[in-house]
């Protein structure tokens, strides 16, 4: 038996539509994993489906930033065995031009949605006993901040928190609850920030990192080892993937 095989798990990925969220879905459906992908852009979430591996795949469209729309995925969704919150923005803003409709975005999309959908899926008992997996999306700059990313980094920091403490309320249940921090990958994430800003800077981010900028694969691996049985003696931990 491979350890490392997803073959017989069912994973909900959230944010599949793009990036890091699109990437750990065909990765895991690489694994053998049955995927159920969701985003809110109907477009490219098919175009993820397509991607997919194997069978018995499913996609709901949904938006995590409506109550309804959680509660519909919830119904929706088959007894899991592993869960990726891959939802966020970016969206860089000095200090002084927080506004209270800044915090409530940031919040609700990158903090929020994960929350709220977690209480659902627990709440309805779509996660299985035994030996089940979240893993959740942080990044590297809670412990690395950048100027004008304090909504950001503070949303991340709470999802953090967060996870730490679900994963002692579910330990006992044997459900393990990790997060990974990412430094600068290579997605649209990445793309908007040179183009907002300029090619200069994604070019300061890839110096400072000794193995330069990584691929969403490489994200989509470390969370293969958590959704995987290989993981089941870890919980509670926040791995950080910074090419040094």
């Amino acid at each position: 038996m491979n350890a490392f095989d997803l073959k017989g798990k069912t994973v909900l990925v959230t944010g599949a539509s793009s990036g890091l969220g699109r990437q750990t879905a065909i990765t895991a459906s690489e694994h053998g994993a049955r995927v159920v992908v969701t985003g809110r852009n109907n477009t490219r979430l098919n175009e993820t489906y397509e991607l997919l591996h194997g069978e018995g795949h499913q996609q709901i469209l949904a938006d995590l930033t409506i109550q309804s729309d959680i509660d519909r995925l919830v119904g929706a969704l088959p007894i899991l065995d592993g869960l990726v919150h891959s939802t966020g923005i970016s969206e860089l803003s000095p200090a002084r031009f927080i506004t209270e409709e800044v915090i409530a975005k940031t919040f609700r999309i990158s903090f929020d949605a994960s929350v709220l959908l977690t209480a659902g899926i627990l709440g309805k008992k779509k996660l299985a006993k035994g030996s089940s997996s979240i893993v959740f999306i942080s990044s590297i700059s809670t412990r690395y901040p950048f100027v004008g990313g304090a909504m950001y980094i503070s949303a991340k920091a709470a999802l953090e928190a967060y996870a730490r403490v679900l994963a002692l309320e579910l330990a006992s249940r044997g459900t393990r609850v990790n997060c990974i921090a990412p430094a600068f990958v290579r997605t649209p994430m990445l793309n908007e920030t040179a183009e907002n800003f300029s090619q200069e800077a994604v070019n300061k981010i890839e110096e400072r990192q000794l193995l330069g900028l990584g691929d969403p694969v490489d994200v989509a691996n470390t969370i293969v080892f958590y959704l995987a049985d290989a993981s089941k003696w870890v919980s509670a931990t926040n791995l950080i993937l910074g090419g040094g």
